[in-house]
């Protein structure tokens, strides 16, 4: 599964928020989005997943518009997305149900989790709730990934184990767009975001003393 992107870009307010960028994210490969805080890899992100209004320009999969193909995409953000009441096991036997997967025990051990499976997902560490959030990405069956920070509050043991979930994943012809500031466990092309220039407001009633 291809991602094209043709000078795409994200507007809050009536401006872009980075100049408009082109990609191919082709299955087996990776793609490191950078750029300076605050210049909207979070927001473009979650506008390719679907969370927020869609970018402008031309996004596509497989040559069909990204709204027309279902569950290609799993998105990984700074929240972990677990519910803090259910154990660390009832939090990926849920989304196993969701994701059809199986492989519930073996993604447990590979993130280390497999001595914590009763503990209230509340009580987890920051290291050990992403890696929880981690595990319940792993069981996803989505080909293309869409990470933010993924490294964030982990140890070295935990960016290996993130890193050969991410091999595998591209070994099987998945792929994975990730917005980072800090080395990855696997190799990807970068593709840096900037700034755009500041729109001129040409609405009169916008303008400056029109009122």
């Amino acid at each position: 599964m291809t991602l094209t992107a043709i000078d795409l870009t994200c507007v809050r307010n009536g401006q872009a928020l980075f100049a408009p960028v082109s990609f191919t994210l082709v299955p087996g490969t990776a793609i490191r989005l950078q750029g300076p805080n605050g210049v909207g890899k979070t927001t473009l992100l979650r506008a390719i997943a679907g969370l927020g209004q869609r970018p402008e320009g031309t996004l596509r999969l497989d040559g069909r518009p990204v709204g027309e193909t279902e569950a290609a995409f799993a998105y990984s953000g700074h929240l972990d997305a677990i519910k803090p009441a259910l154990t660390v096991l009832e939090n990926l036997t849920f989304w196993a149900e969701i994701h059809g997967a199986s492989n519930i025990q073996d993604t447990l051990s590979h993130f280390a989790l497999t001595s914590l499976i009763t503990r209230p997902a509340g009580r987890l560490s920051a290291g050990q709730k992403r890696r929880l959030g981690l595990a319940r990405l792993a069981l996803s069956r989505a080909r293309i990934w869409l990470m933010d920070e993924p490294t964030v509050s982990l140890d070295e043991a935990s960016i290996a184990a993130l890193g050969a979930v991410l091999t595998n994943h591209l070994a099987a012809g998945g792929a994975a767009l990730i917005a980072t500031h800090l080395p990855l466990p696997i190799e990807a092309t970068p593709l840096t975001l900037s700034a755009a220039k500041p729109t001129k407001i040409t609405d009169p009633f916008l303008a400056e003393g029109a009122l």
